[in-house]
């Protein structure tokens, strides 16, 4: 499988546009989720070796790789992303209302630079339409569905008070249906109209004490930005931990363009940068959350997956979960499994 997707099928795809790509894969994945001989044959090809289960905050997930958010943003994929080697996912991110998302060119290859510009602006069909599709659907017992939250991309929810009651009401619906076993408060999304105004220590407080009144007890982790030092992401932290939220999603895009090759930069900066530019600032970060937080935090593990070596040092730093998107994209599905194999190898 590794062979047909680098030497034939990658470069077929690569020559169109990478959106018109991902809806025909994701309608692709949605028709063979629905089918078990179509499953099984995906099984087959991709799956192999059982992987090692990891148990984190009262979830049992088969394996330790997520499908990060922002890929299976309307929750068209569970029923067959299981078959790949996915231990779960986090559908969105999801908002109140729906989001047509940003003018496009919503996402670039940067080959070179192993990485995808994103500029989405939060494209989904918002809430109670995401709720309806995943009540229609078939889960797997195994497969550990969260669900990403980011406040609705327009003016009405641009202000802070607009901002925490766009997330509120996600949550709230989203518990009333009994929709998500773990949920994810994305506050480092760089295409949204308010920007991020939650990565601050004031109104990250004031955000997640609000979250916290709506009842439930699946466990709660929040999304954060890369790109700052770690003495602003430490106090970012703590107000999560203070919260008593179960921990942290590090992390979101790369918005530093430099990192970049020359030959890749494009001719306008928007969005932000998905893939190798994230590697060595998420692993920074994970090694330094886990040091400040020895034991009793969940950590998952984002950005730059574009191997099992990769994977693994991440769990090496302390992450206890990892989540892809580009691996997979520029690798091919198979990434999965051999992750799971080489986790499986280590344990």
């Amino acid at each position: 499988m590794r062979f047909l997707y680098q030497k034939i099928l990658k470069p077929f795809l690569f020559c169109f546009d990478p959106e018109l790509v991902h809806d025909v894969f994701i309608a692709v994945g949605e028709f063979c989720g629905r089918f078990r001989p179509t499953r099984a044959l995906i099984r087959t090809l991709y799956v192999g070796k059982t992987a090692q289960p990891v148990c984190v905050d009262g979830l049992r997930f088969p394996g330790p790789v997520l499908l990060a958010a922002g890929f299976d943003y309307n929750g068209r994929l569970c029923e067959c992303l299981g078959a790949v080697g996915f231990a779960g996912e986090e559908v969105g991110s999801v908002t109140a209302r729906p989001c047509t998302g940003n003018t496009p060119p919503r996402m670039t290859r940067l080959i070179r630079s192993k990485s995808i510009q994103v500029y989405k602006g939060l494209k989904n069909d918002g809430v109670d339409a995401v709720i309806r599709r995943l009540q229609s659907k078939r889960i797997p017992d195994d497969f550990v569905l969260g669900v990403s939250l980011a406040r609705t991309n327009d003016r009405q929810s641009g202000s802070v008070e607009g901002g925490i009651e766009d997330y509120r009401y996600s949550l709230e619906r989203l518990t009333e249906a009994g929709i998500g076993r773990f949920y994810t408060i994305n506050i480092s999304c760089p295409n949204a109209f308010g920007g991020e105004d939650f990565a601050k220590p004031e109104t990250l407080d004031k955000l997640l004490r609000a979250l916290k009144t709506v009842p439930h007890s699946k466990p709660m982790y929040v999304k954060m930005p890369i790109n700052l030092p770690w003495e602003a992401f430490r106090p970012l932290v703590d107000i999560v931990r203070e919260h008593g939220f179960q921990g942290v999603v590090i992390g979101n895009l790369n918005k530093d363009y430099s990192v970049l090759l020359p030959e890749d930069r494009p001719a306008e900066y928007r969005g932000g940068l998905s893939g190798l530019p994230c590697r060595a600032l998420s692993n920074e970060l994970i090694a330094q959350t886990r040091a400040h937080i020895p034991h009793g935090f969940t950590i998952i593990g984002c950005g730059g997956i574009l191997s099992k070596e990769d994977a693994l040092e991440k769990l090496r730093l302390g992450a206890d979960l990892v989540q892809l998107i580009t691996g997979m994209i520029f690798n091919g599905p198979h990434l999965i499994g051999e992750i799971n194999h080489a986790h499986a190898g280590v344990r």
